[in-house]
């Protein structure tokens, strides 16, 4: 999740993500394409929180993941609230058990010629190429029943 220029909240459902240590930081490692609207949050901003939903908010997900925050509040619209992070200029959904708190240290954009020609036909036959974010994590917090939400 991410603020646009005005301050609104918005958010996607990202399946895209790494998680591991680069440069001696944990890292979490996200794709988004320069399409989405959240790749214009994340470009104002320049950090972003990874929001980890339990099964219960299924249909919130898929809001999130098929609407555009362009187009409206699809927090609101979701019956999601928003928080402020703790340690970065971004929303945190407080219906989430698990949230990672990431500023981004580094981008790399996608490079059509060094993609191999199966990913190039399965995920880019429009072009629309994603730019990969570093984002270090500063914080994260989960609640004290995140692993019994998540089942």
């Amino acid at each position: 999740a991410a603020y646009d220029k005005a301050g609104k909240a918005n958010a996607m459902a990202i399946g895209w993500c790494t998680f591991g240590g680069v440069w001696s930081m944990p890292m979490c490692i996200a794709l988004v394409r320069p399409s989405r609207y959240t790749y214009e949050c994340i470009e104002h901003t320049g950090c972003f929180t990874v929001n980890v939903p339990p099964p219960g908010l299924s249909k919130a997900v898929k809001i999130c993941g098929t609407k555009s925050g362009r187009d409206g509040d699809k927090l609101a619209q979701a019956g999601l609230t928003v928080e402020k992070a703790e340690m970065i200029d971004a929303p945190v959904i407080a219906e989430c058990p698990i949230v990672y708190e990431c500023k981004v240290v580094h981008h790399n954009d996608i490079l059509p010629p060094e993609l191999a020609d199966e990913v190039q036909r399965q995920w880019y036959p429009e072009g629309d190429y994603h730019r990969v974010y570093f984002g270090k994590i500063l914080a994260t917090r989960a609640a004290d029943n995140a692993a019994e939400l998540l089942r």
